[in-house]
């Protein structure tokens, strides 16, 4: 079946309810464990509301929507695909894309890996919904190159706040707030670490939806100019408090991983 023929809902798919108590013991486990990343997918489905299945539906169904569907290009190959992007720009999203995902050892496709231990592809449905939120798991590194968060604790912290008022689930909120506390019991720093959060709220709020754009489109762009036709801000408030962080002599886990900088 075509991709734009798929159904918007698969007749066997249930939209899972609120589980607060869910999401908890698998926060808990991923605190354990920060580099358990199953336990986030576990987290969103156990506190996706009913906002952004509505924000999928609309999407699915507006031109840029159908655009999207007939050009049917799945992301994880195209984006982890260099020799697609050897010629772009040294200023373009692609080449910060690049540079961003080899000096972390990471892969569009080793995300997807992760996200089928918490769901394996027989247990996933052929509808627009999960085409819609397989976009949304895609874009997450490019929402790292473009909004400038690192991949530290408070990078991929402040980034929930951002990907939430994008996206609209409550998991996404729920973690970016508990991680938030997390990293400010294990550091005590004065860091506005909370204000950092709200940052990337305000920034996601009025920021075009990145996981709606044309990706291949905006690859080819100066990052500058799609930073500004995007309306995206940068996130002083962050690199603020990674400074005040350094300069109290947090250990790096809470500070940067190397790459926490406004590319």
């Amino acid at each position: 079946m075509r991709l734009i023929d798929r159904p918007l809902q698969h007749p066997d798919r249930a939209m899972v309810r609120f589980q607060p108590l869910k999401a908890l013991g698998h926060f808990r486990k991923l605190v354990a464990d920060k580099e358990n990343t199953e336990q986030v997918f576990h987290i969103i489905e156990a506190t996706a509301g009913r906002k952004s299945a509505r924000q999928a539906a609309t999407f699915v169904k507006s031109p840029d929507g159908q655009r999207l569907l007939a050009k049917g290009n799945d992301l994880p190959p195209m984006l982890d695909d260099d020799d697609r992007w050897a010629d772009c720009a040294p200023n373009s999203v692609a080449a910060h894309y690049m540079a961003f995902m080899r000096r972390e050892g990471l892969t569009a496709a080793g995300l997807v890996a992760e996200s089928h231990k918490f769901k394996p592809l027989e247990e996933r449905y052929e509808d627009l919904y999960e085409w819609y939120f397989d976009r949304l798991r895609d874009t997450h590194d490019l929402f790292h190159v473009l909004t400038g968060y690192g991949r530290d604790a408070l990078g991929e912290t402040a980034l929930l706040g951002f990907s939430y008022s994008q996206n609209h689930n409550n998991g996404i909120l729920f973690i970016a707030y508990a991680g938030a506390r997390e990293i400010k019991n294990d550091s005590g720093s004065s860091a506005p670490i909370y204000g950092a959060i709200n940052e990337g709220r305000r920034l996601g709020r009025a920021c075009a939806k990145l996981a709606h754009q044309d990706v291949e489109a905006l690859m080819y762009e100066d990052i500058d100019e799609a930073r500004a036709r995007l309306n995206l801000g940068r996130p002083a408030l962050y690199f603020q408090c990674l400074e005040i962080m350094k300069s109290e002599g947090v250990g790096p886990e809470q500070v940067m991983t190397g790459n926490a900088t406004a590319a």
